[in-house]
């Protein structure tokens, strides 16, 4: 069985990304990171997904951005601002070059267990402006991890980075997520970091948004539904 190192933040779209991966026969290995992040809560709802999909080990790996800062989300002086899902500016709640720190874990991860495949659940459509999210940053370090890992300068062997939710609208994603079988309310998605979301915060908007649209109950609970 071919294996698979999936970034698991325990929010919608890490989620339905897991569930994509399951989905295709292949063996999931879930990584997940405390970053010292604002809201840490979202590591008990990822150590409760992979516990759904029974895997065998969920790696936490410990990195400490708060020490780095520049974010609402690992800076504890700068506050998590409302959201607004029209906006073309990168938000403060942007964390410096965390996807490409958080890649190269799961590059290294998957190299260890001899794995074909990174799911990640980045989204180009229906997300915050974050630049690690786009189809050209994906590509890029695709072509890094052609060249950076002994498994495929020395073995030959390609290590796919799947982005199966790439080009999806939030709204597609719920519905993918349904259809899966996905434990949609077993995700926390809100940046505040609250045992209840804010409804507020730019991703409570976003992942609102795209149950309304798909017709879909969200599922967990919140503070403020607008």
């Amino acid at each position: 069985m071919d294996k698979a190192v999936v970034l698991l933040s325990g929010g919608l779209d890490s989620t339905v990304c897991m569930a994509v991966a399951k989905s295709r026969d292949l063996e999931i290995f879930p990584i997940s990171f405390d970053y010292h992040q604002r809201h840490r809560i979202e590591l008990y709802s990822a150590r409760k997904v992979a516990a759904f999909y029974g895997v065998g080990r969920h790696l936490i790996v410990e990195t400490n951005m708060e020490a780095i800062g520049g974010s609402a989300l690992t800076d504890p002086g700068i506050n998590v601002p409302e959201g607004d899902i029209e906006r073309t500016d990168v938000p403060i709640t942007y964390v410096p070059a965390r996807n490409l720190i958080f890649l190269s874990y799961a590059l290294s991860y998957a190299e260890v267990l001899q794995a074909q495949y990174v799911f990640i659940g980045v989204n180009a459509v229906d997300y915050s402006g974050y630049p690690d999210c786009r189809p050209e940053f994906i590509q890029r370090f695709q072509a890094l991890a052609d060249f950076s890992t002994k498994s495929a300068a020395v073995d030959r062997r390609h290590i796919e980075i799947a982005t199966p939710l790439q080009t999806l609208s939030k709204k597609e994603i719920v519905l993918l997520g349904q259809r899966l079988g996905a434990p949609l309310a077993l995700t926390h998605s809100c940046y505040k970091g609250g045992e209840k979301a804010c409804g507020v915060c730019d991703s409570c908007r976003l992942r609102l948004k795209g149950f309304a649209e798909a017709g879909v109950i969200d599922p967990i609970a919140y503070e403020r539904r607008e």
